[in-house]
């Protein structure tokens, strides 16, 4: 497929800031987007990517935490269970550089559906649940600084 450039938090449209539209047409332009973001996230070197960070106002995300278990695709996805909490660093390819302290939950569960419009129910646990959480807030506006309670400098990251 394509590599798709990644919306900078800087972009003058404000993509990162704006709400998404579910997904109504499970069809070839939601394959071709699944398969392009797919290439953008390995190109680089990400956990996941939602589609506004390539421009898209559409209510999808990819995850691949490198755990062994591929790639996991979200379409419209809902979370309908959390528990625990975990406090770690996160950063964005949409902030590429930047570091910062968030809490999340420690276990999450959500309802989505594939690219061919199937529903699924899929758990997550510690860096799954992060990012599950992570690239679930881009598809409302959210991003990680948001919700950063500390950024991080380099000294900071090193340790």
């Amino acid at each position: 497929m394509a590599l798709r450039n990644i919306v900078k938090f800087d972009d003058p449209s404000g993509i990162l800031h704006k709400k998404c539209r579910e997904v109504t047409s499970f069809d070839e332009k939601l394959v071709a987007l699944l398969e392009d973001m797919k290439d953008t996230l390995y190109k680089a070197d990400g956990v996941g990517l939602a589609a506004p960070q390539v421009g898209m106002l559409k209510r999808v995300f990819i995850i691949d935490t490198d755990d062994g278990s591929g790639l996991h695709e979200f379409i419209n996805p809902e979370i309908i269970e959390t528990s625990g909490e975990q406090d770690g660093h996160e950063g964005c390819l949409s902030f590429p550089g930047e570091y910062g302290m968030v809490k999340r939950p420690n276990y999450v569960k959500i309802k989505a559906f594939d690219r061919f419009g199937k529903e699924f129910v899929m758990e997550g646990q510690e860096l799954m649940a992060r990012a599950m959480c992570h690239e679930n807030d881009h598809l409302d506006g959210v991003v990680f600084k948001d919700r950063v309670y500390k950024m991080l400098d380099e000294e900071d990251e090193l340790e």
